[in-house]
């Protein structure tokens, strides 16, 4: 996938992840991996970002596998910026959608 097009997409990826539930940091590199090909070093900026504007906050819990583990949870501003986030996606992707039928169209 082109890098240009992860790059618009992956903080809203991240986000609608954590609102279906608090995740950990290798929790969200698997889960936007399965969709868009992503490591560590893509993510833990982005969640980065995301704690210093206040989208998410962060809290430690204890794991049965190692040490406490990071959970990231959404805030309402996180929700609000995520609504707006989705709506522009669904606005550029169906622009793009159909200016791509239409170019298609008229060979």
């Amino acid at each position: 996938m082109n890098t240009q097009f992860k790059k618009g997409v992956l903080e809203m990826l991240v986000l609608l992840e954590i609102e279906h539930g608090d995740k950990y940091g290798y929790e969200l590199v698997n889960n936007v991996g399965a969709v868009v090909d992503v490591n560590e070093g893509t993510i833990y900026p982005i969640l980065r970002r995301l704690n210093v504007d206040f989208y998410v906050e962060t809290y430690l819990q204890e794991s049965k596998e190692g040490p406490p583990r990071k959970y990231y949870h959404i805030t309402l501003k996180g929700e609000k910026y995520l609504k707006e986030l989705s709506d522009d996606w669904k606005e550029f992707s169906e622009s793009v959608n159909r200016f791509i039928k239409k170019v298609r169209k008229e060979k």
